[in-house]
């Protein structure tokens, strides 16, 4: 959970530093600008505010790294949630209005996050699981979308080493397998999900985890 903190710290620090011409470059997610994507972490801060008031009374039926469902299939910036954040982010007009919401709403899942119980049952996505892995799992999300928010902006602040250490983690407990260690933690996230191809000689040393790529986690 104190990861959970330090990882999402983190993004709402790279987000506050971002100037207004920033927010109209391309993000690392297929068809969305810095902007769209700042507007989905306004929705995925709502989430775990809303995840961790939706207590459940069942045992957990998943995990950190169950709680991600993957595909192969890089999204293209068309599905209809997808047009609707853009749609949305477009709505705020000037940067400085979506900059004061996220962190708005961005701070209160941060003190609620510091709140939790660990061990509380909450439910979300017809699953249940612990508040700590819960929160560990978006460890994930805000990692990759961090590696996303600075994707074409030249000398920004990347993720916080431990993250981008316990992101790879979780990714290589998904694809049961390890990256090989000449990987930087970056890269294997990068190459991993997809946001960047593998290069010949990467493809080489990935052997037979090269066929599993990319892991497109959702």
């Amino acid at each position: 959970m104190d990861l959970f903190s330090r990882s999402w710290t983190a993004l709402l620090a790279a987000v506050a530093d971002l100037t207004d011409e920033e927010f109209t470059r391309p993000s690392g997610c297929a068809g969305w600008l810095v902007r769209d994507l700042v507007c989905h972490l306004v929705i995925d801060a709502q989430d775990v505010l809303i995840t961790l008031v939706t207590p459940a009374e069942a045992e957990p039926d998943h995990n950190a790294v169950t709680y991600w469902s993957v595909s192969q299939t890089p999204p293209t910036g068309d599905e209809p949630l997808d047009a609707l954040i853009v749609r949305l982010a477009a709505a705020y007009q000037e940067p400085g209005l979506l900059k004061f919401h996220l962190d708005d709403v961005g701070s209160a899942a941060g003190r609620a996050a510091v709140l939790a119980d660990p061990g509380l049952r909450v439910s979300t996505q017809d699953m249940v699981l612990t508040a700590g892995d819960y929160l560990s799992a978006y460890v994930v999300e805000w990692t990759l979308h961090h590696l996303d928010l600075i994707a074409h902006l030249p000398g920004a602040t990347p993720p916080p080493v431990e993250s981008l250490a316990r992101t790879r983690e979780m990714l290589e407990e998904i694809a049961g397998a390890k990256f090989p260690e000449s990987f930087s933690d970056q890269d294997a996230l990068l190459v991993g999900t997809g946001r960047r191809a593998p290069t010949d000689a990467e493809t080489a040393e990935l052997g037979e985890l090269a066929a599993k790529l990319p892991l497109v986690l959702s």
